[in-house]
């Protein structure tokens, strides 16, 4: 059996690194996975890319007009959104790559625009990394009342804060149009439950089977000593350290506004005590509200420090309003840590509440605290044991994806 997963990236954001993650397992379990990527970064031999200086450069200037092509939709949903309307000749490389299956993952940047994606041929597999696939050029709704992906998209459901050309009914028209042929022979993957059913809930995909599997977690990720792993990164000793991951923490959705807010809550005595890592992203130039010493790590490229700062921490903390299944918190999980979230998204699916973690009531910062105090005032080195950390280790999520091919191409 022969899969080609596309995905725009091979690593960088969490959906790309799970993309390749899962072609690894795969290969190493003996299935012949390839990658077909815009740009890639991992240097794996079957990952195949642009290799020539102009072909990389279109790439990065594909990804560029994506923001341009966005601009003419005033937008209340800060998320970012994508018409996937620039033509290329990708499927037709697709189509004539002699895949059994493609799994399609994050296509975005215009990497693949919807009409291509409909002409795709042959049993195809799609994994839910976000909601883009079900909504409009939105890769999220806006919040929970946002109906639109259930309803579809017309002139009278559209929000009185939206302005300009809308941009999401445009995009959600040209998947219903295009995709008509695709349905049938389409298969979704929804990492977690909530994604499954918000797929179920669509307009477009309700009649789409869809399959709930995790994505895959690296052995890498595993309980180590906590002041060995600050040892190797240098991280301070006596502090208790909570963990606070997001590439850019200005972005709404991740909500580091309702950690800061919890935090407040905390008791100033404790502050002394306490300090916020922001995993993932440099020292912004303004200054942001954190009401305890804060340090900005950068960010990590490799599995290797990402467990170790997952270890490091006291606590991780993931306070999304919206969210599929943050790798972050699994991750997390699969290194010992506790982790605190909302209970929104498919953060029910793998915290268990005061055992793995603290699922709070969303969006309320002092049930938040109350997690964090929780997590805080755990034994010293006592790591969690989570009941889903075998079914996140790579050999068994290959095997779960090679039988979902196996009867995918039996139908």
């Amino acid at each position: 059996m022969r899969v080609l997963q596309v995905s725009t990236y091979d690593g960088g954001q969490g959906a790309a690194r799970a993309a390749f993650r899962l072609h690894r397992a795969l290969r190493d379990q003996g299935t012949d996975s390839c990658m077909r990527v815009a740009l890639s970064s991992s240097g794996d031999a079957w990952v195949q890319a642009p290799r020539s200086k102009p072909r990389r450069a279109a790439a990065l200037l594909r990804s560029t007009a994506s923001w341009w092509l966005s601009k003419p939709q005033r937008s209340a949903n800060p998320i970012t959104h994508s018409v996937a309307a620039l033509p290329s000749r990708l499927d037709r490389q697709l189509n004539a790559s002699g895949a059994d299956v493609l799994h399609l993952h994050w296509l975005q940047d215009e990497f693949l625009s919807v009409e291509a994606i409909g002409r795709l041929r042959g049993p195809v597999v799609w994994t839910l990394h976000d909601t883009w696939p079900f909504c409009g050029s939105e890769h999220y709704p806006l919040d929970a009342q946002d109906q639109r992906f259930a309803l579809g998209y017309r002139r009278g459901n559209r929000s009185l804060l939206e302005g300009g050309v809308d941009l999401d009914q445009w995009t959600w028209r040209r998947k219903a149009r295009s995709w008509r042929s695709l349905l049938p022979r389409l298969q979704l993957i929804a990492p977690s439950r909530w994604m499954a059913e918000q797929a179920s809930r669509s307009a477009l995909f309700s009649a789409v089977p869809c399959q709930v599997l995790p994505n895959a977690i690296p052995q890498v990720f595993q309980p180590m000593d906590r002041a060995q792993a600050r040892a190797a990164l240098g991280w301070p000793q006596a502090k208790q350290l909570i963990l606070f991951g997001a590439i850019d923490a200005t972005d709404p959705r991740k909500g580091a506004d309702l950690l800061q807010a919890a935090l407040r809550r905390l008791a100033p005595q404790d502050s002394e005590q306490l300090m916020a890592v922001i995993l993932g992203q440099s020292q912004p130039k303004q200054p942001q509200d954190w009401p305890i010493p804060a340090f900005y790590s950068g960010r990590f490229h490799d599995d290797v420090s990402l467990a170790l700062a997952y270890a490091a921490a006291d606590v991780v903390v993931v306070p999304s309003r919206m969210d599929n299944l943050p790798q972050s918190a699994t991750e997390a999980m699969a290194c010992g840590t506790p982790v605190v979230a909302f209970d929104q998204g498919g953060m029910a699916d793998v915290i268990t509440h005061q055992q793995t973690g603290w699922l709070a009531q969303p969006f309320d910062p002092q049930a938040l605290s109350q997690g964090i105090r929780w997590a805080l005032q755990r034994p010293q080195w006592q790591p969690v044991v989570s009941q889903h950390l075998s079914r996140w280790r790579p050999d068994a999520v290959a095997r779960a994806h090679a039988a979902l091919y196996a009867e995918v191409l039996s139908r």
